[in-house]
């Protein structure tokens, strides 16, 4: 339960009183949340490492864009994962797959900081990145030419080619824990953390 502090002006005075907001709704059931737990303990610490902490994959998503196609995660907090503490900061999250296995890779300056296992892998819903993402705002002019050349067809666009879109979703779960997902093109990646040590 969280308490908040607001103020009460009574008669030219100046008086705090403490009102009890209502508690958040977590996002999943108890047998959800049981089942997430369960994961977590079964999840294991990833067994490999790059070389200088370089993903050779990077220039191959990079090299059509004008900036980092990654998802940027802002972190105020320590988050943790078994052993691993993830510092606050700010980190392109990329998703990867080694062995068989998905890991969402927390990139810091070009370098991969940390590797988190992924526990599910689905695709995304066909209409999610149009009703979440904010569509460009386009001018008069753009919006006749974008209607022509997609009505003719006929010519070859100069631009470079769309990015793949990206979002995230964080849901904080009950005993500490936060699911993570990582929307990343045509697929969703799911992990699972704790806000204080095991």
């Amino acid at each position: 339960m969280c308490l908040a502090a607001f103020p009460v002006f009574a008669e030219n005075q100046l008086e705090y009183t403490v009102n009890q907001t209502p508690e958040v709704v977590p996002a999943v059931s108890q047998e959800e949340q049981n089942r997430l737990e369960d994961i977590y303990r079964s999840m294991t610490l990833p067994d490999f490492s790059y070389q200088h902490d370089v993903d050779p994959e990077q220039y191959y998503d990079i090299k059509d864009t004008t900036w980092s196609p990654y998802p940027l995660l802002r972190l105020n907090s320590a988050l943790y994962f078994k052993t691993v503490v993830i510092e606050p900061g700010y980190y392109l999250l990329t998703p990867r797959k080694n062995k068989d296995k998905w890991y969402i890779l927390f990139k810091e300056a070009g370098k991969v900081k940390y590797i988190i296992p992924v526990y599910n892998r689905d695709y995304t819903p066909e209409s999610f990145y149009d009703e979440n993402l904010p569509q460009p705002k386009l001018t008069t002019g753009q919006k006749v030419r974008n209607a022509v050349t997609g009505f003719a067809g006929l010519f070859k666009s100069s631009k470079r080619p769309k990015e793949k879109q990206s979002y995230l979703e964080v849901n904080d779960l009950r005993n500490n824990f936060l699911q993570l997902i990582l929307y990343w093109g045509d697929f969703r990646y799911y992990t699972i953390f704790r806000t204080i040590p095991l």
